[in-house]
């Protein structure tokens, strides 16, 4: 019995394959490759991979002076020196500086008074760096006031909430005048300019938001109430 079906089974795959022959004398397509789905395979445990050799953090390369310390060890009599181990360690330190300038006072033979000129980038009682880091904590930083002060005062910077807000709002002329170099500078050298316009609402009122630029620079222009900002206006 058991030879009767592998004779059975060997004669079906010859008719089989008989079949595949006609069809392919006459032009017609055979039967189509089933090849296995994989499934098999997804239920077998994934082989171990080999061990990949982890990458290191590359050196690193310090954007200041890097001071030398030697440390010194214990050893006993007897031991040679071999050199030292590198061990690279950056810190942060915030620090306040507070200078006094004395100031020369002369009063000349016609009665004049001459009073020796602060130094170059002065301008009031805090000096450009304090200024500087207040600017950025505010406007990149999405510092809030009290919190910019509190921390101001606790690194020990004597500054009140009303002196703040002036650093923040007054003197502004400088950075009105680079906008406005950097707009007619993009305007002069641009071949397209794209504009954009945004509506937004500000201490309860409407305001808007006016971009002008392209892939070189971008202007921003905010305002409140109505009318054309004043990126809508060329810059002459």
């Amino acid at each position: 019995m058991i030879e009767l079906f592998g004779e059975v089974a060997a004669l079906k795959q010859v008719v089989g394959e008989q079949r595949e022959e006609i069809a392919r004398l006459k032009g017609l397509k055979g039967r189509p490759t089933i090849r296995p789905s994989g499934m098999d395979q997804g239920t077998e445990p994934p082989k171990p991979r080999k061990q990949e050799k982890r990458r290191g953090r590359g050196k690193v390369t310090p954007r200041v002076t890097i001071d030398e310390k030697v440390i010194e060890a214990e050893v006993p009599p007897g031991s040679r020196f071999k050199g030292y181990e590198r061990f690279l360690v950056q810190d942060l330190m915030i620090s306040v500086r507070a200078t006094c300038y004395q100031r020369e006072r002369w009063i000349t033979p016609d009665g004049r008074t001459i009073l020796a000129p602060l130094p170059e980038g002065i301008a009031g009682h805090f000096g450009a760096e304090l200024r500087r880091f207040v600017l950025m904590q505010y406007h990149q930083g999405q510092s809030t006031l009290p919190r910019l002060l509190a921390f101001l005062r606790s690194v020990g910077v004597s500054i009140s909430k009303r002196q703040l807000q002036r650093l923040l709002t007054n003197q502004k002329e400088e950075f009105v005048s680079e906008a406005q170099a950097v707009l007619r500078a993009g305007l002069e050298t641009s071949a397209f300019v794209s504009v954009d316009d945004t509506g937004a609402r500000h201490a309860g009122k409407n305001g808007f938001c006016t971009q002008i630029g392209n892939d070189w620079f971008t202007p921003a222009f905010a305002g409140a109430g109505s009318g054309s900002a004043p990126g809508h206006r060329r810059a002459d």
